[in-house]
């Protein structure tokens, strides 16, 4: 297992004041609006990721949540380097890593692995599972003999319990279970130390999808990985997640460790989120709904992008954005309501 104290008090990962947006209007005679009574020129974009900043520490599980559309996988695309930042920087190890060429990435593929979503689609239908697995050993091991790569990959099929008996079938003939369980494998044949993890299990049965996280959980205390979990199941978070950063509209509300988020909620938008997850148990408060709705990542509000849907809102909301302030509990939430006093002064209705 690989030492995670080393060097803990630095993150392994750090996101700085990242944004990403995606031009709607391509060409010039796209960007020309006819408004007021003349044309004027106007090129408008989606503002999926707006001055985010996040850390990972070294060993650890950080969950990514948020409804469809915050920006969650874009989050996880730029720090994987499949997309590229509008601004803002990301750090690796101490490395600023988001400015590199394509060939200056290549020795932090062996460390930064990826799961995708779809299970389905992650795998190459025209190559066995075998050729799926040896690939990348060969490329980012190129001194490797072919019978090191048979070993290495039989290792890592045993370890996440892929039976050696499907390296010759292909990816149509498995299950969506199986299929990412072969996708997992494929991201430990290199031995990374970060893994990126887009939703890994929305797409499986909710029989298959307690093995596929556990799976992963033993993956993670054997090889000291350190994950950048992304979901939008709070239910998965609890079990899975050491902390939780939850994002609205492409804005970081809050961070906290999953414990303090699960049982003292901050921004109303955690709240809300919390209030709507099936309980067995009634000590929790009634199903808050929110009102409004979801402003458009087109045009930003130019306060807080909560504002239009919550009940606490006021003037200073509405005009300017809030800060992430640190709580004295370790939390980190971005709401003036809170800064104000307001959340504790008024009830939270349903």
């Amino acid at each position: 297992m690989k030492d995670i104290a080393t060097d803990a008090q630095s993150p392994l990962l750090e996101i700085r004041n990242l944004e990403k947006r995606f031009d709607l209007d391509q060409g010039f005679l796209e960007t020309i609006k006819f408004k007021g009574g003349r044309f004027v020129r106007e090129a408008r974009s989606v503002h999926a990721v707006n001055n985010v900043s996040l850390e990972v520490a070294r060993g650890e599980a950080l969950c990514v949540v948020g409804e469809s559309g915050c920006g969650k996988s874009t989050v996880a695309r730029l720090v994987a380097g499949l997309l590229t930042p509008s601004s803002g920087e990301i750090f690796y190890d101490g490395a600023r890593i988001d400015n590199r060429t394509r060939n200056q990435m290549l020795p932090l593929r062996k460390k930064i692995q990826m799961i995708f979503q779809n299970p389905y689609a992650s795998l190459n239908p025209r190559m066995t599972i075998l050729q799926a697995l040896e690939e990348p050993v060969r490329h980012h091991n190129p001194g490797f003999s072919a019978a090191e790569v048979r070993d290495k990959v039989a290792e890592v099929m045993m370890s996440v319990g892929v039976d050696p008996s499907w390296a010759k079938r292909y990816a149509h003939e498995f299950s969506g279970g199986q299929r990412q369980r072969i996708a997992i494998a494929r991201a430990l044949t290199v031995d990374p130390e970060f893994i990126i993890a887009d939703e890994p299990i929305s797409a499986l049965d909710v029989s298959i999808q307690a093995q596929v996280l556990n799976l992963m959980l033993e993956a993670k205390e054997s090889r000291g990985l350190t994950y950048l979990f992304i979901t939008h199941d709070l239910s998965v978070v609890e079990h899975f997640g050491t902390r939780v950063a939850v994002l609205y509209l492409g804005t970081v509300c809050e961070v906290a460790d999953t414990a303090t988020l699960f049982s003292s909620p901050k921004h109303p938008y955690t709240r809300a989120l919390l209030s709507a997850v099936p309980q067995l148990k009634d000590d929790r408060p009634n199903h808050i709904r929110l009102k409004g709705e979801i402003p458009t990542p087109i045009n930003l509000p130019q306060g807080c992008p909560f504002e239009s849907r919550c009940v606490f809102a006021n003037s200073r909301c509405k005009s300017e954005k809030p800060k992430a302030i640190h709580q004295p509990d370790g939390s980190i939430v971005a709401c003036h309501a809170l800064e104000e006093g307001r959340l504790e002064s008024e009830a939270v209705g349903p």
